[in-house]
């Protein structure tokens, strides 16, 4: 400790001035993130993402899911209701939030320390009294390259939220498309029930006329038990996906009830994306690419930081003291400055830590950038691919399978086919329509993760198997 009788009053005062105002200077706003995700993440959110922070506000939020509620549910009317009415989404937000503000915290200075001591004599005559004020010259020095690493912090967390918002919205989209196919399927397998019920009666009256066999009785029963357990499976199927949609939109008891989804997909569009609309988005301004950048960055630049703060820490202090004796009185001024001497620990291994974390950004944003253009390739590949099939589903097969069935109730009726003809083909025809509608919720499902991925957030996109076409299926036999 050294103490002098110069009074550095004024440059404390400077010093103190100017850390004030420059702490003052990292600050993270939720509603400049909420609005920076509303501009950026437009298609997905409409300009409808708030953060509810108040009971008026949750209430307000609450009145706009139910009139949602009030109309059956479509595509963007469930986006809609997820914005107001998911406390996943709310939860999205809170978290960045609290990582921006956390961001935001690490480029402000730690505040001075003060201290005041009294000490009296034994005998009461005399005493000291000492203040003292400190703060640290390195956090001072170094406090634009704290607000660089607090920045490129607070610019990761706004585009992790629009990341994160953009994944809940397409899930949400996944899961109407799934709930309102598995609902399509349900109403279809129903009439496939109530066919081969009406259809097993007939065998059994037939049968006990003396006009069917016991193997025809036999296998016109077989039809409608498989119709039985595929309507059975499809129930199933649809409560799951029901389910899940209730989850993405985060609805509660009383607003499950009044969820209505309509009764069929939508019809495809016109014509799919091109290859050139869907790869326009490679480049900086994808979240991904954005993301990994900005860590890197701030990897950088806090590498620099601990290069010099693993050595040593420096902290300067003003210190007055005034003794006050039985003859006379004393006062004492001056300042202290404490150095942190590397004799145990020279910082190596933080050193280490921050290069390889620099390194490791590096090369995630390499990687990034690499991927980015192969994960839309791959996502537009299942887009372009589901479109085709359902487009062929809708345009050949099921025409196709329509008018051979409308021709073998002709040649039925003309008695040219027997009943296991004619029961084969409306069996061939049940799979060809359920996997129409299969096609067709594939192709909604990778049309939403297109429209991620285009913004720089892959989601999972691929292809089922379709049925065959079943043109040269044998007639059962």
């Amino acid at each position: 400790m050294k103490l002098t009788q110069r009074r550095i009053t004024r440059p404390l005062s400077i010093a103190f001035l100017t850390t004030t105002v420059l702490s003052g200077c990292a600050t993270f706003d939720v509603n400049e993130s909420i609005g920076w995700t509303n501009e950026e993440a437009a298609t997905f959110t409409g300009g409808n993402l708030e953060l509810a922070r108040t009971a008026g506000q949750r209430a307000a939020r609450t009145e706009a899911a139910t009139a949602l509620l009030a109309e059956p549910l479509t595509r963007d009317s469930a986006v809609q209701l997820a914005l107001v009415n998911s406390p996943t989404i709310q939860a999205l937000i809170a978290r960045s939030w609290e990582t921006g503000a956390s961001a935001a915290q690490t480029g402000r200075i730690p505040n001075p320390v003060f201290s005041f001591e009294r000490l009296v004599s034994d005998d009461s005559q005399t005493k000291d009294l000492e203040r003292f004020i400190a703060f640290g010259l390195l956090d001072v020095l170094l406090l634009p390259m704290k607000k660089g690493v607090a920045e490129r912090g607070m610019e990761s967390a706004r585009v992790k939220l629009t990341s994160d918002v953009v994944a809940e919205v397409t899930a949400v989209r996944q899961a109407w498309t799934q709930a309102v196919a598995a609902k399509q399927l349900v109403a279809f397998a129903e009439q496939v029930r109530t066919s081969a019920d009406a259809s097993a009666e007939m065998g059994r009256r037939l049968e006990s006329v003396g006009n069917f066999s016991r193997l025809e009785r036999a296998r016109q029963q077989v039809f409608y038990a498989d119709a039985t357990m595929q309507l059975a499976t499809t129930r199933h199927e649809a409560v799951v996906a029901r389910e899940k949609l209730i989850r993405a939109l985060g609805l509660d008891d009383r607003q499950l009830a009044m969820l209505k989804l309509p009764e069929r997909l939508p019809d495809l569009p016109a014509q799919p994306i091109l290859p050139g609309e869907a790869t326009q988005t490679l480049g900086d301004r994808r979240l991904d690419v954005r993301m990994a950048k900005a860590s890197l960055d701030r990897a950088a630049r806090a590498q620099g930081i601990t290069n010099i703060t693993s050595f040593t820490d420096i902290e300067v202090g003003y210190r007055e003291t005034k003794a006050t004796g039985p003859e006379e009185s004393e006062e004492l001024s001056g300042y202290e400055v404490e150095i942190s001497l590397p004799l145990f620990d020279w910082g190596n291994m933080r050193r280490d830590a921050m290069s390889a974390q620099t390194l490791a950004a590096g090369n995630e944003y390499a990687a990034t950038l690499r991927n980015a253009s192969s994960s839309l390739r791959e996502t537009y590949s299942a887009y372009r691919t589901s479109f085709d099939l359902s487009s062929f589903y809708r345009d050949e097969v099921v025409p196709l399978r329509t008018l051979i069935s409308e021709e073998n109730v002709m040649q039925y009726n003309g008695m040219l086919i027997g009943v296991f003809e004619l029961l084969a083909d409306s069996r061939t025809q049940t799979s060809s329509i359920m996997s129409a509608i299969e096609a067709s919720e594939q192709f909604w499902m990778a049309d939403a993760a297109l429209q991620a991925a285009m913004m720089g957030r892959p989601m999972d996109a691929s292809v089922g198997t379709m049925a065959a076409a079943g043109g040269g299926e044998e007639a059962g036999h």
